[in-house]
């Protein structure tokens, strides 16, 4: 969090376990959990209109109730971190849905997308243009 709100655009270490000597899917999955929600935190709030909503505010008053209010409920989660790997939830439900770690989640997501991802494919001319990049450069330091 420190690197991102000092203003770095790369957090170094995704997945590292024993100062770098290895890797680990699950830690890499989880790593990524975690740099989307500071990503989320160091973007900011967007101060609008609609974001503040003045208009309810004024409508309802202060020390009104907010929470069954159509804004509200239209809007809730336009601020919020939406995690995909920790569980919010209380104990008795996680428990009910299997106790299942953050680690054991990890893994499952890491093997889902090794085996079911599909990469997107190129835009036209990008491999062309990579493999120019490549060639010129091989020229240039007389390794081809």
């Amino acid at each position: 969090m420190m690197a991102a709100q000092g203003g770095a655009n790369l957090i170094y270490g995704a997945g590292m376990l024993e100062l770098g000597i290895c890797f680990d899917v699950a830690q890499f999955v989880m790593d990524n959990e975690m740099y989307r929600m500071i990503r989320k935190a160091v973007a900011g709030i967007d101060i609008t209109d609609v974001n503040i909503a003045i208009d309810v505010i004024k409508e309802i008053g202060a020390g009104g109730e907010f929470i069954s209010h159509n804004h509200t409920f239209n809007n809730f989660r336009n601020e919020q971190s939406q995690a995909g790997l920790i569980d919010r939830s209380m104990r008795e439900t996680w428990q009910l849905g299997g106790s299942t770690s953050f680690t054991d989640r990890a893994y499952d997501k890491a093997l889902d997308i090794i085996e079911n991802h599909q990469v997107p494919p190129l835009a036209p001319g990008v491999a062309e243009t990579i493999r120019s990049i490549v060639e010129d450069t091989e020229a240039e330091y007389g390794l081809k």
